[in-house]
């Protein structure tokens, strides 16, 4: 391959906080260009999340914007939403995260923008839909990790509900969102002709249920919370070595369970009644689980994690973030980079995990300082000279 998938297509992105952004970030790693319109002087709302920061930049921002432009307009003011409409006329793509009606009102609206351009891709991704009885209501992540049944699942067996750490509502509905545009492209290349993508966060928050939302349709019930186990699986959990450290296994089918206890433990006995198949180990399950526990505390948590591997037992010690970010196969596979940035320097960053064997090798770009594309845009994209450009500068329409 002599260019990336995306290579050639244009997006717009009007979005901020994570969900948009994080979309509009997928497609510029596979080669789109994505310029970034924010608000001059304050732009993507993330730019504020702070502390920590690095170069004057928060590490929100810094974590869903690599490979795009940014440009500063003032959309509310006449001259800027015509500097947006002229660009969306050229674009292919599309991305806002407004509240439903809001794009109507700043006039970069669906309706609007097809008739200027009909081929263009529009998603929308906001917290209900467009429509509904809720499409009104704002909605965060956490909001809706509670609200749709996620936080309900996790937690100790005994204790109370509990949200993810991560935005994984936010992120998880991103790939969705960037899934379906990288869906309307295609169909755009054949029919010469755009669509409205309308992708919501509560959509995404039930979408991610998955098994378990299919256990309840199939038993009538919620699955039990299981902590650090798993409903219809044993064994699955953390383990303490002699030494106290801690890691994780899961044998998913029988073959796995024979793995970990007739090659790595040597204990042919348990593939025998009464823990010979799924159904008796989860229905003995605390017994089963504290007789695994026994023999563990025998040797420290690096013997078991070898000999486990060696075997064939998925597993792994228990790391903390940073050494999870530091781990040889993480660093091996490319997955942390470091980005020359014009403010912090060498940044320390994530790389896209989605492989592109054969295809061309990119450089990524660090998320862009606030307007620092501005002018470039005005004059590469718009075609304005530098006297139009100071111009509108001294209107404040950009920065």
């Amino acid at each position: 391959m002599s260019a990336l998938p995306l290579e050639g297509v244009r997006v717009l992105d009007l979005s901020r906080i994570i969900a948009g952004p994080n979309c509009t970030m997928q497609l510029a790693d596979m080669g789109a260009e994505v310029i970034k319109v924010e608000v001059p002087g304050s732009g993507d709302d993330s730019r504020r999340m702070k502390p920590p920061e690095v170069g004057g930049e928060g590490h929100f921002y810094l974590a869903f914007n690599r490979n795009k432009k940014s440009i500063a307009i003032d959309i509310k003011t006449d001259a800027g939403r015509d500097l947006v409409l002229k660009m969306a006329a050229s674009s292919d793509v599309f991305v806002e995260n407004f509240r439903p009606g809001v794009a109507k009102r700043l006039g970069v609206d669906y309706e609007t923008l097809r008739e200027l351009n009909p081929r263009l891709v529009y998603c929308s991704v906001s917290a209900y839909g467009q429509e509904g009885m809720m499409s009104e209501r704002p909605g965060l992540d956490p909001v809706f990790q509670a609200e749709m049944g996620l936080m309900s699942l996790c937690g100790e067996i005994n204790g109370s509900p509990m949200r993810h750490p991560l935005s994984i509502i936010d992120l998880f509905t991103s790939l969705y969102a960037s899934t379906a545009v990288c869906a309307a492209v295609v169909d755009q290349k054949t029919t010469g002709t755009g669509r409205h993508i309308d992708v919501s966060l509560m959509g995404g928050a039930i979408s991610v249920l998955g098994n378990a939302a299919q256990y309840y349709f199939t038993s009538g019930e919620a699955p039990p919370r299981m902590g650090n186990g798993f409903p219809t699986v044993v064994p699955v959990g953390a383990f303490a070595g002699s030494d106290g450290g801690l890691f994780y296994l899961a044998c998913g089918t029988q073959r796995l369970y024979e793995n970990l206890v007739v090659k790595a433990l040597e204990r042919p006995d348990l593939n025998e009644d009464p823990y010979a198949t799924m159904v008796d180990r989860v229905n003995r399950r605390d017994e089963f689980m504290g007789l695994l526990a026994e023999i563990f505390k025998a040797q420290p948590r690096d013997h078991w994690v070898e000999t486990l591997r060696n075997a064939g037992v998925p597993c792994g010690p228990v790391r903390s973030l940073e050494e999870a970010l530091n781990a040889p196969e993480v660093i091996e596979a490319g997955l942390v980079q470091t980005l020359d940035h014009p403010t912090a320097g060498g940044l320390r960053t994530l790389r896209s995990p989605i492989g592109l064997p054969g295809g061309p090798v990119r450089q990524d770009l660090p998320p862009p300082l606030l307007g620092e594309h501005t002018d470039e845009i005005l004059n590469n994209v718009l075609g304005l000279n530098d006297s139009e450009v100071a111009d509108l500068r001294s209107d404040k329409v950009v920065a």
